[in-house]
């Protein structure tokens, strides 16, 4: 390791990066304590950051639609995520969507963001989270039939990989499907 001269003391380059980074003199048996001292800090800091948890990536995270819920022609059911890794992780956020036909064709689908706060959902192994989704079966406008959908595609929030699962649902209004944040739990 490099040592430097400074005003009668010896000090390592990484002691007088931390001071400099302190705005710290670099002089004095002192101020050497004192950067042993704050290197101590920076590696405690360092050890705590490396073991909070990270965001859960797509690849450590399955999916599943719970019951649906129709009525007076809305239907409701939530999309959950679980984490399968053996590392808690955290979700923030809305999924994206889209509905793919029996064909493997990409339907219309427009995902609207309803307006709850989202939440930082830490999710252990095996727990889950939840996005409440809700779509109408009846046509609007000049709909004459709403296409029905056999697959949906979900991409987790912050991630370009996506998960697919099957998904038979006819979502009108130009396939709209309305969709909370992720909230803690499977259900709603």
């Amino acid at each position: 390791m490099q040592r430097f001269k400074r005003a009668g003391s010896a000090m390592t380059a990484g002691a007088l990066l931390t001071l400099a980074v302190c705005g710290l003199p670099a002089s004095g048996a002192a101020t050497a304590v004192s950067a042993q001292g704050a290197n101590i800090g920076f590696a405690a800091a360092a050890r705590e950051e490396a073991s909070a948890p990270k965001r859960c990536r797509t690849d450590a995270l399955s999916a599943h639609l719970g019951r649906q819920d129709p009525g007076a022609g809305n239907v409701y059911a939530p999309l959950v995520l679980t984490n399968t890794s053996a590392r808690t992780c955290w979700v923030y956020g809305f999924v994206g969507l889209v509905m793919f036909d029996g064909n493997g064709d990409a339907l219309r689908t427009r995902v609207r963001r309803e307006s709850v706060r989202p939440q930082r959902v830490v999710l252990k192994p095996n727990a889950s989270a939840h996005a409440r989704l809700h779509w109408v079966m009846v046509e609007t406008g000049a709909e004459k039939r709403c296409p029905t959908s056999a697959r949906l595609m979900i991409i987790p929030p912050d991630e370009v990989a996506h998960l697919e699962i099957p998904f038979t649902a006819r979502p009108c209004d130009d396939g709209r499907i309305d969709v909370r944040p992720l909230a803690p739990g499977a259900r709603p």
